[in-house]
């Protein structure tokens, strides 16, 4: 030890026994060397520890998003409704005019219709969470493009990771095909149920598709039979 280092613990002792002597003289006889107490001492320091997951963290994160070019026509983000702690959750592809308008997913006449499928499987829209792929409306409400999905799916993922739904149903092409990575049209997809991280998904026609094709109700309604027979209603 050079002449530096030993001057600066001789330094560093004597500001030590200062400290002891001060702690000694306001009462203090001991140290709490208990396990938690260390943690705590250790912990001093460290940069604070993230907030757990949650939507509400994940809407934050999202914030005023400017991550692809959907975020030039959209009037408001539509993130999603309904409970945080669903156990089936409806995904469908992007916000539509009156989502952008209100701010919330389906509530035009597609909405209208998902409300009443609803209600047909013995729930109520605030027991269920919906949301879409994309959170910002494409313009003229076209299909959302490859890129926008990218950007915003993961999102979609966090959501689905906090609620942990037991069923999701995917509403058209778009969602089914993100969600279990196909290029599958929902007319191939659907009379079946998928997994995704262990995760029962059926996908089925988006309602605003049975607007124009009311004789596919038929087949959404067997999809939904589908699910009234694994779904664990209480009571």
């Amino acid at each position: 030890m050079n002449r530096v280092d030993t001057q600066k613990f001789v330094q560093t002792i004597d500001e030590l026994a200062h400290t002891l002597r001060e702690l000694a003289d306001s009462g203090v006889r001991g140290f709490d060397c208990a396990p938690d107490a260390l943690d705590t001492l250790q912990s001093w320091g460290r940069p604070p520890a993230p907030l757990p997951e949650s939507l509400e963290v994940i809407r934050e994160h999202i914030g005023d998003c400017q991550r692809c070019k959907l975020c030039r026509s959209r009037t408001r983000i539509v993130f999603g409704t309904g409970s945080p702690r669903a156990r089936l959750m409806f995904i469908g592809e992007g916000p539509g005019q009156d989502e952008d308008r209100v701010g919330e997913p389906f509530v035009g006449a597609a909405g209208q219709l998902l409300t009443r499928i609803i209600a047909a499987i013995k729930l109520r829209r605030e027991e269920v969470y919906i949301t879409n792929v994309v959170k910002c409306r494409p313009p003229k409400n076209r299909v959302p493009e490859p890129d926008e999905i990218a950007t915003c799916s993961p999102f979609l993922r966090r959501q689905i990771a906090v609620i942990r739904p037991l069923f999701i149903c995917t509403l058209g092409s778009c969602a089914a095909q993100t969600l279990l990575g196909t290029t599958e049209p929902i007319s191939r997809l659907r009379g079946r149920s998928y997994d995704y991280e262990g995760i029962q998904v059926l996908p089925t026609f988006h309602p605003a598709y049975l607007l124009r094709n009311p004789e596919k109700k038929r087949e959404v309604w067997e999809d939904m039979q589908r699910l009234m027979k694994e779904y664990p209603y209480e009571g």
